[in-house]
């Protein structure tokens, strides 16, 4: 039997759902080897997903091991209980801080190298589940299967490796060994999880049998709304991107956008303040652009905690920006796109595809082109009318229904033990296209 991904499991009440049968009969906790680049304490989209998911494994009678590299400023190498019982090993990897792309591989490469001596410290386990886009995951994830022979299901969080080949990551013969061994681990695995729908059809298409789709989301219960001002007509509009500031996002539109408006600006227009908060790759650059256009936009250092609430309450209507000209971002959504959901900010959506839908489906907006001038215009219009950017609770309401990662988190239960149930079965050759 195939897993399609069309309508999960529900989990019984007695939390056992995700248990083979044999397992429930034996009273054995079944076992998950999870291999992950970012995990508690600190705070970032794969740590906040895992958790949650990690809360759903244990929740279902799983025993979880976690290999993930060293929290900076924390001891290399320790061993540890997380905040659901699972247990982490951490290897001792080197950090990338705000370095660029090349420090960015070699400190996932390393952490990858290490994950074999750490993870066979653990219980063989009855699954490992790799996530990526920290590429060379996937080595020892393969290695891991192999040797443990158990089934590897592979979470793809952005589109590896069409991504890499339009960013030209890694581009010569290194690409291309990476390129094969994305490939390759995406064939081999007895399951691949996508968290965008649109990627799931092109990975099908290249002979990956039968990805599930598992989207990202947010534990809607820790993203409160914020309180916003009410505007009145006159009182302008603060327009805010928080977030990465790397090669993906393109921000050099916004702080065109933002010159636009100053210098197009009419005595009766009311004023627009564009700021940017957050750090990236594109950090100096865009700085350096600022400056050379006249500093038509605040750009703010990184915040976290009450400084990112402060942010939003803030804000009348905030960004989420994709650069149009990488075809992969057709189906990509940013996981901030559900965090602003679920605290009822207003979006500007500066992007296409699948990021476009699910914007628009939780709200209405529509899309706005990756253009400076079409951008303007777009807040320009926002600014004229103070009611354009009031808000009902319809994205929270849409991330309850649609993204919550509690509920996100017993679809991927069911999805894991679907593949650890068709790992027992004779396996048969796949067929497919390959591009």
């Amino acid at each position: 039997m195939r897993l399609t991904g069309s309508g999960p499991r529900t989990l019984n009440a007695g939390g056992t759902a995700g248990r083979s049968a044999a397992e429930r009969a034996a009273g054995r906790a079944p076992r998950l080897c999870l291999l992950i680049h970012s995990y508690a304490p600190e705070t970032t989209p794969p740590q906040r997903r895992w958790d949650a998911f990690v809360r759903a494994f244990v929740e279902a009678g799983w025993n979880v091991d976690v290999i993930a590299p060293t929290v900076p400023g924390r001891e290399d190498g320790r061993t540890g209980t997380g905040a659901h019982g699972e247990r982490i090993v951490r290897t001792p990897a080197p950090r990338s801080g705000a370095g660029g792309r090349n420090s960015r591989f070699l400190a996932s490469a390393v952490h990858a190298v290490l994950c074999l001596p750490a993870a066979l410290t653990v219980p063989r386990p009855d699954v490992v589940v790799a996530t990526l886009p920290a590429l060379p995951m996937v080595v020892p994830a393969r290695v891991l299967r192999l040797l443990w022979r158990r089934p590897l299901v592979l979470e793809m969080r952005d589109a590896w490796p069409d991504l890499a080949r339009e960013a030209e990551v890694g581009a010569g013969p290194l690409g291309a060994v990476m390129d094969r061994l994305v490939t390759g681990a995406q064939r081999s695995a007895e399951t691949v999880v996508t968290v965008t729908a649109g990627f799931g059809k092109r990975l099908a298409a290249r002979g990956v049998d039968v990805p599930v789709h598992v989207p990202n989301g947010i534990a809607v219960t820790a993203a409160a709304p914020v309180t916003r001002r009410q505007r009145e007509a006159g009182d302008g509009l603060h327009v805010l991107y928080l977030g990465n500031h790397g090669e993906s996002q393109g921000l050099e539109v916004l702080v065109e956008a933002a010159a636009l408006l100053r210098d197009q600006a009419q005595p009766s227009d009311p004023p627009v303040t564009v700021r940017l908060v957050g750090d990236g790759t594109r950090r100096e650059a865009l700085v350096a652009l600022n400056r050379r256009l006249g500093e038509p936009a605040q750009l703010l250092p990184a915040v976290t905690g009450a400084q990112v609430r402060g942010q939003y309450a803030w804000a009348d209507t905030c960004l989420v920006i994709l650069r149009d000209d990488w075809p992969s971002f057709d189906w990509t959504v940013p996981s901030k796109t559900y965090e602003l959901l679920a605290m009822d900010q207003h979006i500007t959506p500066v992007v296409r595809g699948e990021a476009a839908e699910v914007v628009q489906q939780a709200t209405g907006a529509q899309p706005i082109p990756a253009r400076a001038q079409a951008l303007a215009d777009h807040l320009r219009a926002l600014a004229a009318d103070p009611e354009s950017t009031r808000t009902c609770g319809r994205g929270r309401k849409w991330v309850n229904r649609h993204a919550d990662l509690h509920v996100l988190g017993t679809r991927m239960v069911e999805t894991v033990s679907a593949a650890v149930e068709r790992g027992r079965r004779p396996r048969r050759r796949r067929v497919g296209r390959r591009r």
